[in-house]
């Protein structure tokens, strides 16, 4: 059950650790987050900047002529340039929103961090889905062509007298339903492969499967409520929610000081350049005369403060709103926490669930090949008919499956009961790795 049956090529088969490490590079939804935690680590730089000296330079070159009556009296060139220097001193609404930056970029991060635990729960989730559908796939063809061999059977049988009909009639019905089972199955494999190829961007033609015995346990510690506590302290998407808090408050801060007034340093340097010509007429033979040139520089330094007095309301108006949206993303970080907290809880109680499955699945799978034994005995003797015998096949192939998909739905489920308590990493994927081959 670990390899692509008729989709395996020569080549080597891919393992889970492959998988991840092409999604790392090929995944779209991945790297959009990347540049999504790239974006947000300029808000900071940005935010910043508004506690910082502002430079700026300015240059201007004018050509002038001056007419009368027609004729160029005058004509002169002037060039002039600027340099501004200005270093906010008492800013608070800047500082407000210094802070707001940092927080939103700590939150960009986390929004990152979670998204790489995201990818390796995804990437286990859609390479296990194959391998489910490549299992549920061997059990169709093996209970249709045990179903087969009785049909084949039933026929010999009726045809010389030693079943009815009503048998073989019912060996076909079997048959026909696993045959439309298999088809079914067969459609999974096809979807659950393309799924994985979407995810990493080339195709996959062969994986490795579970060869290990899976070491079934109860999460470790075995409490619901301190796994809670470690979402709560651990939890990226937790985390990203109360930074989000935190810069929104800041952010009604800066929007409530812009009332307050604003002190600022500002230095300017000015120079200006004028070489003026003047025209003696056409009497003189128009003849121009250079002036020496006119150059003049300025030096200002100065304390500027400014408070707005009045602005229609509109501070007052946007304070209000800053608040409100100060209070949403309060609300909103509590509903995280309630969410991450119910999943932590639901994940918990999902693994210890599937530790007690699974190993009745074990059982089952046994108690039904002994099932079939004593039915396939009975019907040989006459105690049993080809009804008991058919379901005592299906109900083998059954458990079989539900065993199979019990030990991927137990993998899977570990992971998100780390990725909700924030304490994922590769290291857990390493760990499912050496599981197959």
């Amino acid at each position: 059950t670990g390899s692509f049956l008729a989709f395996r090529l020569p080549s080597a088969a891919d393992r889970l650790l492959d998988i991840y490490t092409d999604a790392l590079e090929n995944d779209p939804q991945y790297k959009s987050a990347e540049f999504s935690y790239l974006s947000g680590k300029e808000i900071k730089v940005q935010g910043r900047a508004g506690l910082l000296p502002n430079i700026s330079i300015n240059a201007q070159t004018n050509w002038n002529e001056y007419y009368q009556n027609g004729n160029l009296q005058n004509e002169y060139n002037n060039f002039s340039s600027s340099a501004r220097l200005t270093q906010p001193l008492i800013r608070i609404d800047s500082w407000f929103k210094y802070r707001q930056s940092k927080f939103l970029t700590d939150a960009a991060e986390a929004d990152f961090a979670y998204s790489q635990q995201a990818l390796i729960v995804r990437t286990a989730e859609l390479y296990f889905n194959v391998l489910r559908a490549i299992d549920n796939l061997s059990a169709a063809r093996s209970e249709e062509k045990a179903i087969k061999k009785q049909l084949d059977q039933i026929r010999q049988r009726y045809e010389v007298g030693l079943s009815a009909v009503t048998e073989v009639q019912e060996a076909q019905l079997a048959f026909d339903l696993s045959v439309a089972s298999r088809t079914r199955v067969e459609g999974e494999v096809y979807t659950a492969k393309e799924s994985l190829n979407a995810l990493i961007g080339r195709e996959i033609f062969s994986l490795d499967g579970l060869v290990n015995d899976l070491n079934v346990t109860n999460p470790v510690p075995a409490s619901k409520e301190e796994w809670a506590r470690k979402a709560v302290a651990n939890n990226f998407r937790l985390k990203a929610a109360n930074l989000r808090k935190f810069a929104s408050k800041n952010n009604a801060r800066s929007v409530a000081s812009n009332h307050l007034p604003k002190v600022d340093i500002v230095g300017t340097q000015s120079e200006s350049e004028t070489n003026q010509y003047s025209f003696d007429g056409l009497n003189t033979g128009g003849a121009f005369n250079i002036t020496v040139p006119d150059e003049t520089q300025r030096d200002t330094y100065s304390l500027q403060l400014s408070m707005p007095i009045f602005q229609g309301g509109a501070v007052i108006s946007r304070t209000k709103q800053a608040y409100a949206e100060s209070n949403k993303s309060s609300e909103d970080a509590l509903f995280t926490e309630r969410s991450v907290i119910q999943d932590v809880r639901s994940q918990y109680s999902n693994v210890v669930t599937l530790v007690a499955n699974l190993r009745a699945q074990k059982q089952a799978v046994v108690s039904a090949s002994s099932a079939l034994e004593a039915t396939q005995v009975g019907y040989e003797v006459g105690t049993r008919n080809i009804v008991d015998l058919l379901q005592a096949e299906k109900n083998l192939y059954s458990a079989e499956r539900n065993l199979s998909n019990a030990k991927y739905d137990y993998l899977i489920t570990t992971l998100r009961l780390h990725l909700a308590a924030g304490t994922l990493t590769p290291e857990n994927l390493i760990e499912i790795n050496n599981l197959l081959g």
